[in-house]
């Protein structure tokens, strides 16, 4: 497992030397409906995408209630770290066909405070109609906190953006469905997210987004009926 966290992050550290484009932004959430701990928190949120010669790379870090501290609230943290490789850039051959644009060799590595989990597979980036990019990413999903359990998760992503008038928006999100992990229950989570630039209202668009994102968690951390269903504000600063 050594190996495979030193891989994912070489990767990740070689991705500016060859950007061809990139993304970065910072969120702030706000949410009153949590389970496992304080029901109301809020989080902000450093996300970055960008893409190079041979693939593209995502990663994260939330930090919740940066604000708060006591004996009932703390401030914790969530990370994790997506390369991909594209094998059509790699063998430098068009393997689009039909909806698939590209095949791709896939990684995710999860951190946090007190444990660990990498995931390795493969994945299908496909071209649907008005989206800017939909994933498909299949993982053994490998947790390594407390012994070894190796599962297995679908994971979706996706990216559209639609107008009306001169207000432009964006849905995005994704999807994780994992199971077969040792003596955890599958679980299912999503966050959508529908967010307006701002900015788009005055002439300035790509900067500043508002919205909603909506968590669905089932089973959340593989405890079987714990369950979340909340919508939470949510704004976005790109830079």
């Amino acid at each position: 497992m050594a190996f495979g966290a030193f891989f994912l992050l070489f990767m990740a550290a070689n991705v500016q030397a060859d950007a061809r484009w990139s993304s970065t932004n910072f969120q702030y959430h706000y949410g009153t409906d949590y389970e496992l701990g304080d029901e109301e928190r809020t989080l902000i949120t450093l996300e970055h995408a960008s893409g190079w010669k041979y693939g593209d790379n995502f990663f994260f870090v939330d930090i919740t209630n940066p604000d708060r501290t006591g004996e009932l609230t703390q401030t914790s943290w969530y990370g994790e770290i997506s390369p991909r490789l594209s094998v059509g850039k790699m063998t430098g051959k068009d393997l689009s066909t039909g909806i698939i644009q590209d095949f791709l060799i896939t990684s995710t590595m999860e951190m946090g405070e007190g444990f660990h989990t990498y995931l390795y597979g493969l994945a299908v980036d496909l071209k649907l109609p008005k989206f800017n990019f939909f994933q498909i990413n299949w993982y053994a999903r490998n947790e390594v906190t407390f012994g070894t359990d190796l599962g297995q998760q679908i994971t979706l992503a996706w990216g559209m953006p639609f107008s009306i008038g001169k207000a432009q928006f964006s849905f995005e999100g994704f999807f994780d469905y994992a199971w077969d992990i040792g003596p955890s229950e599958d679980n299912i989570v999503t966050q959508p997210r529908l967010l307006l630039d701002v900015g788009s209202l005055f002439d300035s668009p790509g900067v500043f987004q508002a919205g909603i994102e909506y968590q669905i968690w089932r089973n959340k951390f593989g405890i079987d009926g714990v369950d979340e269903n909340f919508p939470e504000l949510m704004v976005k600063w790109i830079f």
